[in-house]
């Protein structure tokens, strides 16, 4: 990013995002690549909210999504890129816009988000770091512009709040994040269903998948720290989409005594996604920016390139360097 970027980012408040969006009326709506709840929440919510409107809109995300998420996603408008207005939803980076960022990555008019790692890559930016998921600023926004929000509006929303939080059980849920779940609470929600899907259903496939991956477990800087491997050759075989990296994720750092969970995901022959997920005193977002990613304190991610070994020695190294700094002062290493 260069510092003209950063100059040309102008950073709206809410009621000045809610004018943008009534001003336009051709819409295409970007989630980001390996598409999660809160992309995708944001996207579909605003969706509903700007046909209310009698808008045009197109959302589109750069891979397939999940059948999983079929409860409040539908088809939407077929829409001109010329001349339409583009929104990135929970879109931190533009290089997570995946194949639409070569199209799309220059000529963003507004994100909206949540990550304080967001590198201001669009025209104008609606940002709260604050917020547990997009989906609470969207939420906000979607009242400020008077939307009368439904069912499949609040679906889409309490998704997107539900997953970016672990079901309400991470450090970014305040006392808003409940207070906004509450009223969505109030319309036909079945957020018992929503959480099943979303937490508690495993396919077989992927079920072989931990088998294989709990395999490749390693512990580092005195078992604080927890490596997961996923291969292609892993993908293949168990035939799951990379779209089940975020359970690997969570199971990363869910072993008594782990403040710091990294899962690997092959994405090419010399291409890993990592993800990260820490408690205090590790800052995830430190860790991710120090490898050319970013994202939240408890939750991070970024794209490595090399061969596997190097790729964990470059992790590793950064690890260990944020851990000196938080004084944690367990980083000998196995």
């Amino acid at each position: 990013m260069t510092e003209n970027n950063l100059q040309t980012c102008t950073c709206l408040s809410i009621k000045q995002t809610a004018k943008l969006l009534k001003r336009n009326n051709n819409f295409i709506i970007l989630t980001h690549s390996s598409p999660d709840g809160d992309t995708l929440g944001s996207g579909f919510a605003l969706f509903y909210a700007l046909k209310m409107l009698n808008k045009k809109v197109a959302v589109l995300c750069p891979d397939t999504i999940p059948e999983k998420y079929r409860y409040f996603v539908s088809n939407t408008d077929m829409v001109s890129e010329s001349g339409a207005y583009v929104v990135a939803v929970d879109v931190a980076d533009k290089a997570l816009l995946g194949c639409y960022e070569e199209k799309f990555g220059d000529r963003v008019d507004l994100c909206i988000d949540h990550h304080i790692s967001n590198t201001k890559y669009a025209k104008n930016l609606l940002l709260d770091s604050d917020a547990s998921a997009a989906c609470e600023v969207i939420y906000e926004l979607l009242l400020c512009m008077h939307i009368k929000i439904n069912d499949i509006i609040a679906k889409a929303l309490y998704t997107g709040i539900s997953t970016d939080t672990g079901c309400f059980k991470y450090q970014n849920v305040t006392a808003k994040t409940h207070k906004i779940a509450a009223k969505l609470y109030e319309y036909n929600i079945k957020a018992d269903e929503i959480n099943r899907i979303m937490f508690d259903t495993k396919s077989r496939q992927f079920l072989e998948l931990e088998r294989l991956v709990l395999d490749t477990a390693e512990y580092h800087f005195n078992d604080k720290c927890m490596v997961l491997t996923v291969t292609s050759e892993m993908l293949e075989k168990t035939g799951c989409s990379g779209n089940e990296l975020e359970k690997i994720a969570v199971m990363s750092r869910s072993v008594e005594g782990v403040i710091c969970g990294v899962s690997i995901k092959q994405t090419d022959a010399d291409t890993f996604k990592v993800s990260l997920r820490t408690y205090p005193p590790l800052n995830a977002s430190d860790i991710g920016s120090k490898l050319g990613g970013g994202g939240h304190k408890a939750a991070a991610g970024a794209t490595v390139k090399g061969d596997l070994n190097s790729v964990k020695e470059k992790i590793l190294q950064v690890i260990k360097e944020v851990m000196e700094q938080s004084n944690d002062g367990t980083t000998a290493d196995k």
